[in-house]
């Protein structure tokens, strides 16, 4: 195909990065060549008139259930995990500024001298004004992971998709990595997701999703471009959405 000819399927996105994925597996936090590879592909969708909001996890450096090994309360835990997101979207602000990229990090939990408070009409302005926004912290509040941050952040900014980039490349009827028989499932309705407690994103999101319409679109960030495929329509993932 023709890259003139190329039209982008969703026009402003929710991409969620896991800790994981932004690790990709170096003994480092954050592995700077997967970020910077990350932000090449943003650029590239952006050139297609793509927006981009992005919600980080932070699995590489500390998520509140790590907390539960130590005895640690949960919310406290919770709250260092909030911190920890904060790093990786100031990593990614980075990347990205350095690219060129307009980029704001706006936070739930107010962090003045480096981040802008989340606001929903500030944070929708930027998108329209081509920024690319990083939302730090979460919710703000514990016992909610990224997953469903996402999803609601994609509803509150009005975007077609949550994306969520994980480290398996879609969603399986059981644990690709442990059952080789494992069979990839390419479309599902949120109530598949919800019976049969697939893995592939938490329930609380999988029902805030059903409940805002908001599509979820799961990929592998072994390679950035899954990022620039899903936008584009490739047959890449798995999808989550209303019963047609």
């Amino acid at each position: 195909m023709n890259e003139a000819d190329i039209k982008p399927i969703y026009r402003r996105v929710l991409l969620k990065l896991s800790g994981e994925a932004i690790s990709n597996g170096q003994k480092g936090i954050i592995n700077v060549d997967m970020v910077n590879q990350i932000a090449a592909v943003i650029q590239k969708c952006r050139e297609l008139g793509v927006q981009f909001g992005i919600i980080v996890g932070a699995g590489n450096i500390w998520r509140g259930k790590m907390g539960e090994n130590e005895k640690m309360d949960r919310t406290r835990a919770d709250h260092m995990g909030m911190l920890a997101t904060t790093i990786n979207a100031l990593a990614i602000q980075d990347a990205f500024l350095q690219k060129g990229i307009e980029t704001r990090v706006m936070t739930a939990i107010a962090m003045h001298e480096f981040a802008e408070p989340y606001i929903r009409n500030k944070a929708v302005h930027h998108l329209e004004e081509g920024r690319v926004v990083i939302f730090g912290c979460g919710l703000g509040i514990p016992f909610v992971s990224t997953d469903t941050a996402a999803v609601l952040r994609a509803a509150e900014i009005n975007a077609d998709v949550a994306l969520l980039a994980k480290n398996v490349d879609a969603i399986y009827d059981k644990d690709p990595r442990k059952y080789p028989e494992a069979v990839r499932l390419t479309t599902l309705d949120h109530m598949d997701v919800i019976k049969r407690r697939l893995a592939a994103t938490d329930l609380t999101a999988a029902t805030l999703s059903m409940d805002t319409n908001v599509k979820i679109h799961v990929i592998g960030l072994e390679t950035p471009e899954n990022i620039y495929k899903a936008v584009i329509g490739e047959n890449i993932g798995s999808v989550i959405d209303k019963q047609k």
